[in-house]
């Protein structure tokens, strides 16, 4: 691919979309763009972590999955989006699953080369730095979400979540979720069971909380959600 489109590709990464053409040329240099199909996998848990990878178009689900198979969501990855961030500061193995939810345009950077560009570069190591301080505040919030909440409450807040990073204002409070989640992989982000979800969201429907529309996208009143929560 021509390294004006990887230089397009990356600038649109709040990692680099502040860098000069300068400053970005040797990122581009060490990059290339691969496309994947649905449901394949960029990465399974316990490959060698080798590479990082800027999303440029479609969504990855990262996952973890126990000795029993038991699989836990630990993200839903969307445009712009960078994975692994451990990458940049471990060694070993990737800690997850990276599956495609639907055809995907990626950027893949090897790890031991943009570390170079690192120590050459500080201003991209203080951004990265932030990147990684942002999704720690969101794992902490998580976790307190499951210590300190009931299950009906993580839902309720999961929902809130969705809403913010892939949902879409229609007015009149209402969001639509543009990812169409199944109740298992809800279940999974939050520990709890798909029977648990089913039940709470068709609770939430019958008090016209939540809908789906014709294309089977989740419809959700931000406010009522919220109030609901504030009511347990």
């Amino acid at each position: 691919m021509p390294a004006d489109i990887i230089t397009r590709h990356l600038k649109g990464v709040p990692l680099f979309k502040e860098l000069t053409e300068a400053e970005i040329e040797p990122i581009v240099k060490i990059a290339h763009v691969r496309t994947y199909k649905p449901r394949t996998f960029v990465f399974m848990q316990g490959d060698p972590l080798e590479r990082v990878f800027f999303i440029q178009q479609g969504k990855v689900k990262i996952y973890k999955t126990d000795i029993n198979g038991k699989e836990q969501i630990v993200s839903i990855l969307k445009e712009d989006d960078m994975f692994p961030h451990v990458g940049f500061f471990g060694r070993g193995s990737y800690p997850a699953h990276a599956e495609l939810l639907e055809e995907s345009i990626i950027v893949v950077i090897p790890i031991a080369e943009f570390e170079t560009i690192l120590l050459q570069y500080p201003e991209v190591s203080v951004k990265l730095f932030r990147v990684m301080g942002e999704k720690i505040i969101d794992l902490q919030n998580r976790l307190e979400e499951q210590v300190l909440h009931n299950t009906k409450e993580q839902i309720l807040m999961l929902l809130l979540r969705l809403c913010e990073a892939y949902g879409r204002e229609l007015g009149a409070g209402q969001v639509q979720l543009d990812t169409y989640f199944t109740n298992r992989e809800l279940a999974n982000m939050i520990g709890t069971s798909r029977e648990t979800v089913s039940r709470t969201l068709t609770q939430l429907r019958k008090k016209e909380f939540i809908h789906f529309n014709k294309y089977g996208y989740l419809n959700i009143s931000t406010e009522a959600i919220q109030k609901e929560l504030f009511d347990l």
